[in-house]
């Protein structure tokens, strides 16, 4: 049987719209939830109304709707699509991939297959970018499958907050330590580590120095091998340009993508974030 995949993955995956488009990149929205009200993540609300509203009310983030995961899947079944790849965020932050395997089990006659990237952002962006080209490409299922898990080995992303007000909030913090930094003006480096948890890969002190150790940490990635980058940022327009500028330019950058976070990203990490992704060719 001739094989039609399709993709889906998450709203936390940071890809920009027309590279989502372009590459026919499904996204479930995760949701964000106020007292009044619920909105779709990337859907009816921007990161800029989050922030805007943090002050008064900080909202909680939901897992995407079952019927949305229901409805999607079936609208490509009907479409003709034979296998279905989904790529969701880390589930050492979310269970939005546990939910979709649970909604997939119930849909007979469709091939559905749920990776973990164990990453976030443009680290799961870069991901499904990958697959997404490799479907284009007229892979097999079974060998996009196995790009996916190596692409995941040579994925890195860090990022520097603002405050980690939002992320201890949110119960989002993991293995990040903070309190005390936040006295002495100490700010983490935080990466994701192979189990996709948050964790502190260094601590600098100061907005300036932890972006110039942000470079510095780009910078011994990209050294190493012709790499795929994205820069990404919540609040913090400033802070990516002046990451991009330094990087931007290097011999070994053979794709560079800027990105503003989804709003549900920004719930948990607030404005001033910025960071990178990294993918280092084979």
């Amino acid at each position: 049987m001739k094989e039609k995949i399709g993709i889906i993955t998450d709203s936390t995956c940071d890809i920009p719209r027309e590279l989502l488009n372009k590459l026919g990149i499904q996204v479930l929205p995760l949701r964000i939830l106020y007292k009044g009200k619920e909105y779709r993540d990337g859907v009816d609300i921007t990161p800029e109304t989050v922030y805007a509203h943090l002050e008064e009310e900080v909202p909680t983030t939901s897992l995407p709707s079952p019927q949305d995961v229901e409805a999607l899947l079936l609208q490509m079944k009907e479409h003709g699509y034979t296998h279905v790849l989904v790529i969701h965020l880390s589930s050492g932050l979310s269970g939005t991939g546990q939910m979709i395997e649970t909604v997939a089990q119930g849909i007979d006659g469709l091939v559905v297959k749920t990776i973990d990237s164990k990453s976030i952002s443009m680290g799961l962006g870069f991901i499904v970018i990958e697959a997404a080209r490799a479907i284009q490409a007229k892979m097999s299922f079974e060998s996009v499958c196995s790009l996916v898990k190596n692409v995941r080995e040579r994925l890195s992303v860090y990022f520097v907050l603002g405050t980690l007000e939002y992320l201890k909030k949110g119960g989002r913090i993991g293995k990040v330590s903070g309190t005390i930094g936040e006295l002495l003006q100490l700010k983490p480096i935080i990466t994701v580590n192979a189990e996709g948890v948050y964790t502190t890969f260094a601590k600098v002190r100061g907005k300036k120095q932890a972006l110039n150790r942000l470079v510095e940490i780009a910078k011994g990635h990209i050294a190493r091998a012709a790499s795929q980058v994205a820069v990404c940022y919540g609040g913090a327009q400033e802070e990516a340009a002046y990451i991009i500028k330094q990087i931007g330019q290097l011999a070994n950058v053979k794709e560079l993508i800027t990105s503003s976070v989804s709003p549900v990203i920004g719930v948990h990490t607030g404005p001033g974030t910025v960071g990178f992704a990294v993918l280092e060719s084979n």
